[in-house]
């Protein structure tokens, strides 16, 4: 399997996810067959074997028969799912429940009522409510309300690091910041680029920021712009983030090409393999990517850690940023809630869990660390679960979290931040101004 696609199918919404103005136009008709068959739109990637399995059993299930409800699972091409999602939501042939990113990728389905709150079916339903880690459950959620629930991987965001290039040059996993600025200055003057960063990529830039921000002022900065209130960029924290994005930039902390070096093409996982950069700020898929591309470093030398401690900042070293999982929603307008609720519960369940984990992934249920011996990286599974577990906040991927319109400037201004055609004032200057 292609492991830089990962990243992908999760940025998939932000270019062509939806607008207000696409869905007031519903029919009269409302989703689900005539015989009572519920459709559930999911991303139709090599994951989705996993929701076929789910629905198999769902429509064999006495949860099915009490409800009357079955559930026909409709695969939809990734490079397609975005668009014929919005298309669909606008037409009287709308799914039942849907895949999705959370965050913005489904702030205009709920401005438009077109997204069920589950915040008091959870909060009821002890399945549920207990089922999920507080974190993941969590970050599905706009202005306080849940609208999803977890239904494929974890994916954090993770300090990776070379082992056997830390133990020549003395060096330990940083805690705090200092103790990063330390590696930092001892790996310039050995000649080797302390991070690989996939600048050409963008994205992988957004990591460093998103994490500053959290580790600065706290979860509750991001969380803010993210329920809409583009002002929260000028919170001190973004501001002191972006200088120390320069600091490190002007200080060779990424090298001097970053810029030109990409990710999808698999340029930093090399940088970070051969040896030529020492850690590598990125997505757990990470761990795939080295496995499958450079298996003799990922089983002998590839580390990991969390991001470091910013010393003086609110945020708590436990917390966590990238994406939490991909969830489920209900469409309001259901011709059958009581099915697709039933439906949803079965995200829960151990047996989900564990084709979860048989496909590489770590499920985001509160029971599965007892399974993970099962994965196929057994030890890395058990560090990424935990960190997650542990985590008082998850904050989910800036581009996934914002308006999709918002999306796009965003990362341009990252950029511009980065490769030095902006200040860090005239960068949140820029933010302030995203609707």
């Amino acid at each position: 399997m292609e492991t830089y696609s990962r990243r992908w199918f999760l940025g998939a919404g932000t270019t062509a996810l939806v607008s207000a103005a696409g869905l007031t136009g519903c029919g009269s008709g409302g989703p689900g067959g005539s015989d009572g068959t519920l459709t559930a739109f999911v991303y139709g990637d090599d994951a989705a074997k996993v929701q076929a399995k789910a629905v198999s059993r769902f429509n064999d299930s006495a949860a099915a028969r009490k409800t009357k409800g079955r559930v026909r699972l409709e695969k939809v091409p990734g490079a397609e799912y975005p668009a014929k999602l919005r298309t669909a939501m606008g037409s009287p042939n709308a799914p039942d429940v849907f895949f999705n990113w959370g965050g913005g990728s489904i702030r205009a389905y709920q401005e438009a009522g077109q997204v069920l709150d589950l915040t008091g079916t959870i909060a009821a339903d002890p399945v549920l409510k207990n089922g999920f880690l507080p974190s993941v459950l969590a970050s599905g959620a706009l202005g306080g309300r849940a609208y999803g629930i977890p239904m494929r991987g974890m994916q954090p965001v993770v300090l990776f690091y070379n082992r056997t290039l830390f133990a020549e040059h003395g060096l330990k996993p940083p805690a705090t910041w200092d103790q990063l600025l330390d590696n930092n200055a001892r790996l310039k003057k050995a000649g080797i680029t302390p991070f690989a960063l996939g600048g050409a990529d963008i994205w992988p830039e957004l990591m460093w920021l998103e994490y500053l921000v959290d580790r600065i002022g706290g979860p509750k900065v991001f969380d803010r712009i993210k329920n809409g209130d583009a002002a929260g960029w000028g919170d001190p924290a973004v501001l002191e983030a972006a200088r120390t994005v320069r600091e490190l930039v002007d200080g060779g902390a990424f090298g001097k090409g970053f810029s030109s070096v990409a990710y999808t093409n698999g340029g930093a996982p090399a940088a970070l393999a051969k040896g030529k950069a020492a850690m590598h700020l990125m997505g757990s898929w990470e761990y795939s990517t080295q496995l499958g591309k450079f298996p003799d470093f990922a089983e002998k030398h590839l580390g990991w850690c969390p991001f470091p401690e910013f010393e003086g900042g609110a945020g708590d070293i436990r917390n966590v940023v990238g994406n939490p999982t991909n969830y489920w929603s209900v469409n309001t307008r259901t011709g059958n809630k009581d099915a697709a609720l039933a439906f949803l519960r079965t995200c829960a369940s151990e047996q989900y869990a564990r084709e979860l984990i048989a496909n590489g992934d770590v499920p985001a249920t509160a029971n599965a660390d007892k399974l993970l011996d099962a994965s196929p990286s057994p030890e890395f599974a058990r560090f990424q679960y935990r960190m997650v577990r542990e985590a008082p906040a998850f904050t989910l991927s800036w581009d996934q979290a914002v308006d999709p319109d918002a999306a796009t400037p965003m990362l341009t201004e990252v950029n511009k931040l980065f490769v030095g055609k902006s200040s860090p004032e005239r960068f949140v200057a820029a933010l302030k101004e995203l609707k």
